[in-house]
């Protein structure tokens, strides 16, 4: 927790010094906005929007409003930041489906790479893959040849599901 704590400051400072500098002019002069294109509470983009704004706005003098715009899959709240004034008021706490969106969408009403512009690095945050104790596993090759109770009508998939119901 320190080491985040130490990460989220230093990126604070560097965005406050670089927005500073590239303005030449009293900013902010106003609130700032800061988009997230999932639900609220929906995980740690929306945790750390908060965290950054709480400090963003003590450090800057002003107040950060988190603007969560859901819908698909961080296009609606991209979307958002993409068409808005290009003044540092609005800004996008992304994540990799910015990256991936072009992938596999035909067609986006942005550009990733010309729209938008990195301004640091918040957090890493790892994505884990767990079960139940019970489950006999100690690893992801464990895992899918794992034996279940429907296994035997279904020999050719290595993953089964369990109905864990009362019967």
């Amino acid at each position: 927790m320190p080491q985040l704590r130490r990460r989220l400051l230093m990126a604070l400072a560097l965005l406050a010094v670089g927005v500073g500098t590239a303005l030449a002019q009293a900013y902010p002069n106003r609130s700032i906005r800061i988009v997230v294109p999932f639900a609220a509470g929906a995980g740690v983009l929306d945790i750390m929007a908060r965290l950054v704004g709480q400090h963003l706005g003590a450090s800057l003098g002003q107040q950060v409003v988190i603007d969560n715009r859901p819908g698909a899959g961080g296009i609606v709240g991209a979307e958002v930041v993409a068409k808005a004034e290009p003044d540092g008021y609005t800004l996008l706490m992304g994540n990799t489906a910015l990256v991936v969106s072009p992938y596999l969408y035909a067609k986006l009403p942005f550009e990733p790479l010309a729209d938008f512009v990195p301004v640091t690095l918040v957090n890493s945050a790892p994505l884990l893959l767990v079960v139940h104790p019970s489950v006999p596993v100690q690893s992801v090759k464990e895992l899918t040849w794992c034996t279940c109770p429907t296994k035997a009508a279904h020999p050719r998939w290595p993953i089964s599901w369990r109905d864990n119901s009362p019967s």
